[in-house]
């Protein structure tokens, strides 16, 4: 087996060694995957969904920036990471302008605790936003190669279906297995590109959809903070069992379990008192948080024009004067609209007192 290789040593990769860049391919207009050797000749040992932290020679010194693992341990002969350049990029607007093959960065790592090997489960669904789908892509990856790949649905958000990263790949895999589903969403399609897929924002019935089963899966979710919060609403409004969530933001990667954020969402409780004051009316009625303003206001004798109910249409629409909700819409409303005050009254629980004009 030896002359098999002899390409690489039979010591794997130590932190803080210097990585040699083996190669750069694009994969959409601001984003790039770089691969890395160790000069070594070392092999790369980590788990999938793990990061390394680069340190980078950008003008004015040297800075640190962590960056997810995209490959997979079970190709272990490099390591690649795919960088997206945001409006205040420092480290990867260097790298996408600067970093070649042939040029030494030393790294460390891996790190890192988002990975589906530490949560085993039979039925997975993951989701994620722009550069949010690197841990995805390694753990699919790793999937595939063990040659029994799991039940995976594949959610990801992006702004148009050209700024899918690796979407390409994924289809190649899911092309041959049965155990992927990818379903993507985008803000909006390319110009003169037909797109079957789905559109708008990622919601509560959409993601129904896409997983019917979601109650089922381990969820892994990465993206931008609002995003992963926006998840966790959702999941939390529809009854799923929190302790099966795990998320990694791309911003600041989390190393070690002492290190991992605190989960304090607002989920509504039944046993906690509030009221709603229709204020045109002169009407107070008192309620639970769990009640919705829909449904206090049915209650009052009073009537707000509705139609879905789950926050799709729009037609209960109603400006709150005072007071805070806890709002779980599907695309009903615009963040326009939500910074002026409205709210839709058949998703909004009251968290308190509450007054709106009705």
């Amino acid at each position: 087996m030896g002359k098999y290789r002899a390409n690489w040593s039979a010591e794997p990769w130590q932190d803080s060694e210097l990585l040699e860049c083996a190669m750069i391919v694009p994969e959409t207009s601001d984003t790039a995957t770089f691969t890395f050797r160790a000069p070594s000749g070392a092999w790369f040992d980590y788990q999938p969904g793990q990061f390394v932290t680069l340190d980078l020679p950008v003008p004015g010194g040297n800075v640190q920036r962590t960056y997810t693992i995209s490959s997979s341990p079970s190709r272990p002969l490099s390591i690649s990471i795919t960088a997206k350049a945001q409006a205040d990029s420092i480290g990867t607007r260097w790298m996408l302008d600067h970093l070649k093959p042939g040029m030494k960065i030393r790294a460390y790592g891996p790190n890192g605790i988002f990975s589906f090997h530490k949560h085993p489960a039979r039925k997975y669904l993951f989701i994620s936003a722009g550069s949010g789908i690197t841990p995805m892509m390694a753990m699919t990856t790793w999937a595939w190669d063990s040659g029994e790949m799991p039940d995976i649905v594949f959610v990801h958000a992006a702004k148009r279906p050209s700024e899918i990263i690796f979407r390409e790949r994924l289809e190649q895999f899911a092309n041959r297995v049965p155990g992927l589903q990818l379903r993507f969403t985008v803000k909006e399609p390319d110009p003169f590109r037909v797109w079957h897929g789905f559109s708008g924002r990622l919601n509560q019935i959409m993601l129904g959809l896409m997983a019917p089963d979601y109650l089922e899966r381990e969820v892994f979710c990465c993206g931008p903070e609002p995003f992963m919060q926006a998840v966790r609403d959702m999941l939390n409004a529809l009854g799923y069992d929190m302790s099966r969530y795990h998320q990694e933001s791309f911003g600041a990667p989390v190393a070690t379990e002492a290190e991992a954020p605190v989960l304090d969402d607002v989920v509504p409780d039944a046993t906690s008192k509030a009221s709603v004051t229709f204020a045109a009316s002169g009407v107070t009625t008192a309620c639970a948080e769990t009640d919705t303003v829909l449904a206090v206001a049915k209650r009052s004798g009073l009537n707000i024009p509705s139609g879905c109910t789950f926050g799709l249409c729009g037609t209960c629409k109603v400006k709150k004067t005072e007071g805070e909700v806890h709002m779980v819409h599907n695309g009903g409303i615009s963040d326009e609209d939500i910074a002026k005050g409205y709210i839709l009254a058949c998703c909004s629980h009251p968290l308190g007192a509450v007054s709106v004009e009705v």
